[in-house]
């Protein structure tokens, strides 16, 4: 009987021992749940970028934010477009700002105090070390439908401005496509406050202003960038050479007040991807990047 309790005991020792160790590897699976929900809860946390980028940009980068929510579904991108001048002004002035894109690298530059001699007023709101050339562009002259002044080219607009038989839309001095529209003047001799005096000339802010001046008919042809053309599916008759007025970049950076500068990066290299890329020259970018 003694030999019976004593196997008795043993065997319930040996269960409880079991026990022991079954609370210990249920104590571990408490442990990496723990973990688990730490990780859930650390792992994306809601952001906020504000992307300043040019008018002319509007359609394609809209493209690319929609798929980038696939990417990083945390972060929310809310974009502004206008002329790049006024863009420059706002961020000058304070305006949250995390990725800047402009049409020209004057504005860039004016930003930059790596930005040599454009950086004219001491301006370092750029972090230089993510500047990058992003996209090219053309400028081109388009034509309402119907083209009825039947302007074939910029040569023949020359022509037709000095003569004062052409009404053509541009952009002010202050914005890129109106500076190149400038050298193109240059180009053909031409004198633009003698053209304005004369009442051939009509501007507009930004691209879109321009732009939409053509589509509605209102001047007789107006010189854009190929993807507002493209996107407002608008006749372009003639394409600029980088003779007349140099090449047409996009530079892009995130901004140093940035309250993000990781997002943001990581934001600013997704515009340089495969994806992204297909959505810039689905309407006339060409890649730099």
């Amino acid at each position: 009987m003694k030999k019976f309790f004593s196997l008795l005991l043993a065997l319930s020792m040996a269960l409880s021992l079991t026990a022991c160790g079954g609370s210990t590897d249920t104590g571990d699976t408490t442990t990496d749940d723990t973990a688990d929900d730490t990780a859930t809860e650390t792992a994306a946390e809601p952001v906020e970028l504000y992307v300043f980028a040019a008018a002319s940009m509007q359609e394609s980068l809209d493209q690319v934010i929609e798929a980038y929510k696939a990417v990083a579904p945390e972060v929310t991108v809310v974009a502004t477009y206008d002329s790049s001048g006024t863009l420059k002004t706002q961020i000058q002035e304070g305006a949250d700002c995390d990725v800047f894109i402009s049409a020209a690298p004057k504005q860039m530059n004016q930003l930059d105090a790596e930005g040599g001699e454009e950086n004219t007023e001491g301006l370092d709101l750029v972090d230089s070390a993510t500047r990058l050339d992003l996209l090219e562009n053309k400028v081109t002259l388009a034509v309402p439908e119907g083209n009825p002044k039947g302007i074939e080219s910029f040569d023949q607009l020359a022509e037709l401005l000095a003569s004062g038989d052409v009404f053509l839309a541009m952009g002010n001095s202050d914005v890129p496509v109106g500076q190149y529209t400038q050298k193109i003047f240059t180009y053909y001799g031409l004198d633009e406050e003698t053209l304005a005096s004369s009442g051939v000339l009509t501007y507009g802010s930004n691209v879109k202003e321009v732009t939409t001046q053509v589509s509605e008919g209102t001047v007789d042809c107006g010189v854009i960038y190929a993807t507002d053309a493209f996107s407002a599916g608008l006749t372009v008759v003639d394409e600029a050479t980088a003779e007349m007025c140099g090449q047409v970049i996009y530079p892009a950076a995130v901004m140093k007040n940035s309250a993000n500068p990781d997002a943001a990066k990581a934001f600013l290299d997704f515009l340089s991807t495969d994806e992204a890329m297909a959505c810039f020259e689905a309407v006339g970018f060409s890649s730099m990047a």
